[in-house]
C-alpha cells in the first residue's frame, strides 16, 4: 500500500552503512518510523530530503509491518536551525515533545502545524526564543487534552484582579483574594493575559502578541513548569537547551 503526504522529519538513525531509519511526524497519519534506502548516498536525492527537521512531501510504501521511503521532495529544510546552537537545541525539544505526546498513525495535523510554525519562528528570528518555546509548551499541552483553566479564579469565578496566582500542578488560576495558603506562582495581568492568548487564540493569532523582554523569562518559566508538571517526566534535551542559554 503506497501513500502520499507531507511530514517533518523528527529523528534519524543509521541502519547499516547505507540506510536510515527516521520517524516522521505527518498530517493524518501521525508518527511514522520509516526506512530509507540508501540515504547516506550523497548522489541520493533522499538524502537532502529526509534529514532532521527536513519537511518534505513523502511518498510512503508499507509492507506487512514497515514503512519505506521510496520518494522524497523538500518543502523547506531550516537550514538556519544548524547554525545557532540554542536554537538548534530548542528545535531539538520540541521534537521530542512530539515524540512524547503523539499517537503512531492518528491524525496530527495540529500537533504538525504548531511545530513548523514554531521552528518557522525560531529560523527567521522573527520572536524571542523564549517566548517560542513558551508558545510551543503550553499550546502543545492544550492540543494533548491538558489546558489548563485560565479563565477565572477557580474558587470564586473572579476574572481579573491586579494579582493572580497559577497551580501548575492542578492547572487552576486563582484570585487574590482566594489564593491558597501554600502557593507560589504569582502572576501579573500581563503573564494572565499571556498564557490566555497562548491557550485560547485562534492558530492564526498564537504569535501575534508581544511582551516586554524582560517578562519572558517568567512566561517561559511558567509554561515549562506546568508542562514538567502534567507529563511527570523530565527532557533531556530541554536540560541541554538550558547549559546553552547559560
Amino acid at each position: 500500500m503506497r501513500t502520499n503526504t507531507d511530514g517533518l522529519i523528527l529523528k534519524e538513525q543509521n541502519i547499516g552503512e547505507k540506510d536510515k531509519l527516521v520517524t516522521v511526524l505527518t498530517r493524518h497519519n501521525g508518527l511514522v518510523r520509516a526506512f530509507v534506502r540508501g540515504a547516506k548516498s550523497v548522489k541520493n536525492r533522499k538524502n537532502s530530503s529526509t534529514g532532521m527537521f527536513c519537511f518534505s512531501k513523502l511518498s510512503l510504501y508499507k509492507t506487512k509491518d514497515t514503512y519505506i521511503i521510496d520518494e522524497a521532495e523538500p518543502i523547506e529544510l531550516f537550514f538556519e536551525l544548524r547554525n545557532d546552537l540554542e536554537k538548534l537545541s530548542l528545535a531539538q525539544y520540541f521534537s521530542e515533545l512530539v515524540l512524547t505526546l503523539v499517537q503512531e498513525e492518528e491524525p496530527a495535523e495540529e500537533y504538525l502545524r504548531l511545530i513548523l510554525n514554531s521552528l518557522h519562528f525560531l529560523a527567521k528570528n522573527k520572536m524571542p526564543n523564549e517566548q517560542v518555546k513558551a508558545i510551543t509548551e503550553l499550546r502543545i499541552m492544550c492540543i494533548a487534552g491538558f489546558m489548563p483553566n485560565l479563565v477565572a479564579c477557580d474558587r470564586c469565578g473572579e476574572y481579573e484582579t491586579e494579582t493572580m496566582y497559577f497551580d501548575v500542578e492542578d492547572g487552576l488560576l486563582y484570585c487574590e483574594n482566594c489564593v491558597p495558603s501554600d502557593m507560589i506562582f504569582q502572576l501579573d495581568i500581563g503573564l494572565i493575559k499571556a498564557l490566555r492568548h497562548i491557550a485560547f487564540s485562534d492558530f492564526e493569532k498564537i504569535y501575534s502578541f508581544k511582551m516586554e523582554e524582560y517578562a519572558l523569562p517568567d512566561l517561559s518559566y511558567i509554561t515549562e513548569k506546568y508542562l514538567l508538571s502534567k507529563l511527570q517526566r523530565n527532557f533531556k534535551t530541554l536540560e541541554f537547551y538550558k547549559e546553552i542559554v547559560k
